[in-house]
């Protein structure tokens, strides 16, 4: 919607009978602040449209994960922020689980768009992608394995995912860092805790 069209949208709905001389003048300078308002709405609205596309993913053909090595999990990916990525055992054949509570925890590595993905050297895995069931967006995958980061680890080099235990909405979740390979991390980034109390919800971590 133009200016000038919710200009015009705003006049046609002031209406009715207006005195002479001094409600001319009120009638104008009423016609003249609905314009004003109508203006700036639509600036607005353009402001905010042009925010929501900034979308923080890669560029197409630039690199969507990278490599670190780890001690005790040998070399595995990582988000462009140096942040360790996971899958569940669970989602190994590509389906999601990990929706609704398990997303306070564990986040989606999302991409913009399938197109022009790029792995580094020594990843010998396949990227690809999976549109996620609950919200729409695109999610990375690695040898069909959908990738997530955790919560807890709160710095690049942290692993404190791998080899984890929780469960959410009556699903349990074994967590993984992924190797550059392919395969799981193993078990030595951060020993699985055990018992109710890492039963998910967001008291339990």
């Amino acid at each position: 919607m133009t200016i000038a069209r919710a200009q015009a949208a705003q006049e046609s709905a002031v209406t009715g009978p207006w005195p002479a001389g001094r409600g001319r003048r009120a009638r104008r300078a009423a016609l003249a602040g609905l314009a004003g308002a109508a203006a700036a709405a639509v600036l607005a609205a353009c402001a905010g449209y042009a925010g929501s596309t900034g979308g923080g993913h890669p560029a197409a053909g630039t690199a969507v994960v990278m490599t670190r090595n780890l001690a005790g999990l040998g070399t595995v990916l990582v988000n462009a922020a140096g942040k360790t990525i996971y899958s569940p055992e669970q989602e190994a054949h590509g389906r999601i689980l990990c929706t609704g509570s398990c997303l306070s925890f564990w986040f989606p590595v999302t991409v913009k768009t399938a197109a022009g993905l790029h792995a580094p050297g020594g990843v010998t895995g396949v990227l690809g992608t999976i549109r996620r069931h609950d919200d729409g967006l695109t999610q990375l995958t690695y040898n069909g394995r959908p990738l997530y980061t955790f919560r807890l680890d709160r710095s690049p080099g942290q692993a404190h995912g791998s080899n984890f235990a929780d469960s959410f909405g009556g699903t349990s979740f074994t967590w993984q860092a992924v190797a550059a390979g392919g395969t799981a991390g193993g078990p030595a980034g951060g020993a699985a805790p055990s018992g109710a109390g890492y039963q998910g919800g967001a008291g339990s971590y």
